[in-house]
């Protein structure tokens, strides 16, 4: 019985004193904060993100996994450039569905859209 109030006692002096260290009653004070780690490379900001960014994209660890601004300032940037471009598609391809009518209207002026065949100066 004496054994184990001895190790009871022990048990609680070993907590107390990792307590106090931890909480501020050290030598050097309270531990620092330490700094979030923030993103190393991310993406951009002064022209439209391509490929090679989005693989080179790697989000430092939480405690949780991944910080959670990190990723959805990401995938926000992300999803607006692709839905930026995806317009951008929209609106070629309806000019080009006009030119293509246009042309098939119009056969005194004629646009092709095919690609001119080489000339002989321009052959190697």
């Amino acid at each position: 019985m004496v054994m184990f109030l001895f190790l009871v006692v022990a048990l609680a002096v070993v907590v107390a004193a990792v307590t106090l260290a931890v909480v501020g009653g050290g030598e050097n004070g309270p531990l620092p904060e330490a700094a979030p780690e923030r993103l190393r490379d991310p993406l951009p900001p002064d022209r439209p993100v391509d490929r090679a960014d989005v693989e080179a994209l790697r989000f430092p660890l939480a405690a949780r996994g991944y910080r959670m601004a990190d990723v959805d300032e990401a995938l926000s940037r992300l999803g607006a450039e692709l839905a930026e471009r995806d317009a951008r598609i929209t609106d070629l391809e309806s000019a080009l569905a006009g030119a293509r009518a246009a042309a098939t209207h119009s056969p005194e002026h004629h646009v092709s859209m095919d690609k001119p065949a080489p000339r002989p100066e321009d052959r190697p």
